[in-house]
């Protein structure tokens, strides 16, 4: 009986004890983000960033390399060696983010313009074959026309992989099956792997 009072009291204690602490969601206090507050002595909610800082992982030292340019000019080549692997994750960026309005092939005509939306140029005219390699890095960046910024989606290694598929589509779309090496002829005609 001791016993059974003993945890009935307890648990009561406990019960009473923890009943004033809890508070809603709703009633606790909101601060909003950037608002004033008595913290600092010049009431700014938070800190300015200290001049000459750089964000851990965003030194990006090599201009050409993060913005397609030395000075302001566009470079004519790709900055990074192009590889079968570069190509490869080339087509694959281009496919998930290009190839809806550009189409897999380069000519302008995806499944986006195909609805309505305005079509973008193809990348086979002259004076986007012409074009730096800078200007591909540049436009992906940045965005052009109706084409929206896609700094945020791509990264910078990747818009790279991107430009050097965009050349090997306009080197392709034109080529002859004579401008192939024989050895590779050879398995294009007879279709083995």
């Amino acid at each position: 009986m001791k016993q059974s009072f003993r945890l009935t009291l307890g648990c009561g204690l406990a019960l009473l004890l923890t009943s004033g602490c809890r508070r809603e969601m709703y009633e606790q206090p909101k601060d909003k983000p950037q608002s004033a507050s008595d913290f600092f002595p010049d009431g700014a909610g938070s800190r300015p960033l200290v001049s000459n800082t750089i964000a851990r992982g965003h030194l990006n030292q090599d201009e050409q390399f993060y913005t397609g340019k030395k000075g302001t000019n566009l470079i004519e080549n790709i900055p990074i060696p192009v590889t079968r692997q570069l190509l490869e994750r080339g087509r694959e960026r281009y496919d998930i983010f290009c190839s809806v309005c550009h189409a897999r092939t380069g000519d302008g005509n995806g499944m986006i313009p195909q609805r309505g939306f305005p079509q973008p140029n193809t990348f086979h005219r002259d004076s986007l074959r012409q074009a730096p390699a800078g200007h591909f890095y540049d436009v992906i960046t940045h965005g052009h026309g109706v084409m929206y910024s896609y700094a945020q989606r791509v990264e910078p290694e990747d818009r790279w992989a991107i430009t050097a598929y965009i050349r090997a589509l306009q080197l392709s779309h034109d080529a002859t099956l004579a401008e192939v090496p024989p050895s590779e002829r050879a398995r294009l005609e007879g279709g083995r792997p």
